[in-house]
């Protein structure tokens, strides 16, 4: 076997477990009330706020320690405007039928529309990429490994990060989205997997009222 670097297992805080419980319910609880915002007001959100959640989401388990992601920060007029106008042009293709009477069917509950303002209003957009291969030794293109899993923890550890400090997000998943590589130059082995938008919720903002499936309904205990 391979020789590797180990440094000592950090250890968590000391509690007891009515702690661990207490601590776990309490940040289940607060992840319980995040929403999705699609109303944005343009107030800002401190840069390092988006930095801890970016630290946070780089510090996920990933497949061989690759890091195969890339978060493009975008925050220039002009990209913004560029994003915005390539995203509504396939929105309105999906809402004019290309996504199918069913998919439109389900999302009639949650009022979505092709019109995306809240892409120029918020503060900052976050564009996420998947790595899929990266520069290893001498310059040897390689392959990462259990991408789309590695960049899908990442993101949810970033939009906890930003939930727990107070900003409002969206999840927004245009298809397709190849036009982002190009807004933000990034290459075309990365692939753009979903844009999340942060900021403050516009004070007339509202949220669809959803039910969330009970504990039992999603789990089994064996």
């Amino acid at each position: 076997m391979d020789e590797f670097e180990a440094l000592p297992w950090q250890p968590y805080p000391e509690m007891d477990d009515g702690e661990r419980i207490a601590r776990a319910q309490a940040f289940s609880a607060s992840m319980r009330r995040r929403r999705s915002c699609r109303a944005f007001s343009d107030q800002p959100v401190p840069q390092e706020v988006i930095e801890a959640a970016l630290h946070a989401a780089a510090s996920a388990p990933n497949g061989a320690n690759r890091q195969p992601w890339h978060f493009c920060v975008v925050t220039a007029p002009e990209a913004r405007t560029a994003i915005r106008v390539a995203v509504e042009e396939e929105e309105r293709a999906f809402y004019a039928g290309r996504a199918g009477s069913r998919w439109l069917e389900a999302l009639s509950p949650l009022g979505t529309h092709a019109e995306k303002p809240y892409l120029e209003t918020a503060p900052w957009l976050i564009v996420v990429f998947a790595v899929r291969r990266t520069v290893a030794e001498h310059n040897e293109i390689a392959p990462n490994y259990y991408v789309s899993e590695s960049v899908g923890i990442a993101c949810g550890l970033l939009l906890a990060t930003l939930h727990e400090a107070g900003v409002a997000t969206l999840v927004h998943t245009p298809a397709p989205m190849g036009f982002l590589n190009r807004v933000c130059g990034r290459p075309t082995s990365e692939k753009p997997v979903m844009m999340i938008v942060a900021g403050h919720p516009a004070p007339d903002a509202t949220v669809p009222a959803l039910d969330k499936k009970p504990l039992e309904q999603i789990t089994t205990w064996l």
